[in-house]
């Protein structure tokens, strides 16, 4: 009955929308996604509902509810937060109980209930803590809990599991060292091929890694005549990094091996075949190489190399490589950053700069979509994560002359063909609504922004519209869309607008304050767009050790 009505909703919707070009009628030929959003509801279909009928005070729903919501949003399934400590939530209260180390009781006790809600509380606020426990906790957004609960404890200056994909903390952090001075994000880099690189160079059983910087496109790291190499060996209480620098051959296509590296115990050595003095010691970890204060001249390939400085040779700057489409995990860093730094988010009442607080509200509304998709992903039978987001790859092409056509046609106009496309994929609306959150999940967390620009108008057209929110912030933002705050309004609109009409909130649903500060920024732009737009300099960039 909810699909014949969304579809007929859909088809009332559609008329008179204006043709943009067309794709092939069958979306199971363009992505095999139905089999997520199948496993989803197959899997939905084998639980039915229960009615429970309870006394208990509206108070205590309430309370019960913000648990329920905060279960939710950590992994633990509570099912919906109706305020009812059914089965589900009686399960879902033990499984948090385990993992927190207490008795698996199913009932909480008030201590366990305020970390767990006031845990919640803080990860809406946000901030860098956040993002990297989200990025690279081995537990994800569960970790939270864990450093809180340690943090009440007194029990500090302790770094639980790995850092990123499982690697050894030091290798991390290494890795957001060379993401600050380059514009791909740390996940970027890490899955670009010949990154990091794994050996047992010392020969005492343990991987060793090779950091290689010529694939980062960063001029700071890598010249047109010499690359940074980093080399971690293992030693008993962790790794221990050493510094190195090869030579470029004339046509930029050497990079650095394990075999060029010999380790005793942590300390290092590199034979690099292109370089006359032979073999490069490091007795110590070495500095990063810092930039001159002069401007930065520009050095062709048969250039010589720089004279060397206090013993250390610097990289030489380069042309500017091909820029990579803009990181929105690195910019949402930079937004969470400032929200801490600031005391929180901007709030309509004390609102200045509409641009940071919508920019705020992009962060948050993408931190919910990562949160929600994680979780209907364990749902999801016989699929490896690699198979899901390899499905979800084909949301680029898909969807790619709708995401072009943002551009130039108002968002009712997309909105239709979108619409239109929606009633000719071979797949029920539930399957797409399912698939659609999870490729948006899945294109967050990679920061592959076709994907997750794509399944946002998906998951519109699909009969969501609050997703329409998300469209504009894409487009007033210029992230995966080009630039365009005119054309964002349009899709602000859509979102507002089904939230006024009833339509169930999938952002923050416990803030409805969050929706009228989107209106309120909204307005306080179009005052201000007759004014004089600030000129854009170039900034000088310094790298702090």
């Amino acid at each position: 009955m909810f699909t014949k009505t969304v579809r007929l909703a859909v088809i009332a919707a559609m008329l008179g929308g204006a043709p943009i070009p067309a794709l092939a009628s069958d979306l199971g030929a363009a992505i095999v996604g139905g089999i997520i959003g199948g496993a989803i509801m197959n899997g939905a279909g084998q639980q039915r509902k229960r009615t429970y009928r309870s006394t208990t005070s509206s108070a205590t729903r309430q309370m019960h509810a913000q648990s329920q919501v905060a279960l939710n949003y950590f992994g633990f399934n509570a099912g919906s937060a109706d305020g009812v400590m059914g089965s589900r939530s009686r399960a879902a209260v033990s499984n948090y109980q385990v993992f927190m180390g207490w008795p698996g009781t199913g009932h909480l006790q008030t201590m366990e209930r305020d970390l767990l809600i006031g845990s919640y509380n803080r990860a809406q606020v946000g901030g860098p803590e956040v993002v990297k426990a989200m990025q690279r906790d081995p537990q994800g957004v569960r970790g939270l809990l864990l450093t809180w609960r340690d943090e009440r404890m007194g029990i500090n200056g302790q770094r639980r599991g790995g850092g990123y994909a499982g690697l050894p903390i030091e290798v991390s952090d290494a890795v957001d060292e060379i993401a600050d001075s380059s514009e791909p994000s740390a996940e970027q880099l890490l899955q670009r091929t010949g990154f990091i690189q794994l050996a047992d160079l010392n020969n005492d059983g343990r991987n060793d890694y090779v950091i290689d910087t010529a694939v980062t496109g960063s001029n700071f790291w890598c010249g047109q005549s010499q690359c940074a190499v980093l080399v971690f060996a293992s030693q008993p209480d962790g790794y221990r990094r050493n510094d190195f620098r090869y030579q470029r051959n004339p046509q930029l296509t050497n990079t650095a091996s394990p075999t060029m590296f010999q380790c005793h115990q942590s300390s290092c050595a590199m034979k690099d075949p292109l370089a006359e003095g032979g073999t490069q010691m490091v007795a110590a970890p070495a500095p990063a190489p810092a930039p001159t204060p002069a401007q930065p001249p520009v050095v062709s390939a048969a250039a010589p190399a720089p004279a060397p400085a206090s013993g250390l040779m610097a990289l030489p700057m380069a042309a500017p490589a091909p820029a990579d489409q803009p990181s929105l995990a690195s910019y949402c860093s930079k937004v969470n950053l400032l929200t801490s730094s600031n005391g929180g988010f901007v709030t309509a009442a004390a609102m200045s700069d509409p641009d940071l607080a919508l920019s705020e509200q992009f962060c948050l509304t993408r931190t919910y979509a990562i949160a929600r998709g994680e979780d209907m992903l364990k749902a999801v039978q016989g699929l490896s994560i690699t198979q899901v987001e390899q499905q979800c790859d084909a949301f680029g092409p898909a969807l790619a002359p709708f995401v072009a056509a943002l551009k130039d046609s108002e968002a009712a106009q997309v909105l239709q063909q979108v619409q239109k496309f929606v009633l000719s994929a071979n797949m029920t609306v539930e399957q797409l609504q399912s698939t659609g959150a999870i490729c948006l999940y899945t294109g967050y967390r990679r920061d592959k922004l076709d994907v997750a620009l794509g399944a946002a108008l998906l998951l519109t057209g699909a009969g969501q519209q609050p997703y329409a929110e998300l469209v504009g912030h894409h487009l007033g933002q210029g992230f995966g869309a080009e630039a365009s705050m005119e054309r964002a309004r349009g899709w602000y609109q859509q979102a507002l607008s089904a939230l006024d009409g009833g339509a169930a909130p999938v952002f923050a649903p416990n803030q409805p304050e969050r929706i009228e500060l989107v209106r309120a920024a909204l307005n306080v732009g179009d005052k201000a767009q007759g004014g004089n737009a600030p000129q854009q300099t170039s900034l000088p960039s310094f790298l702090l050790k």
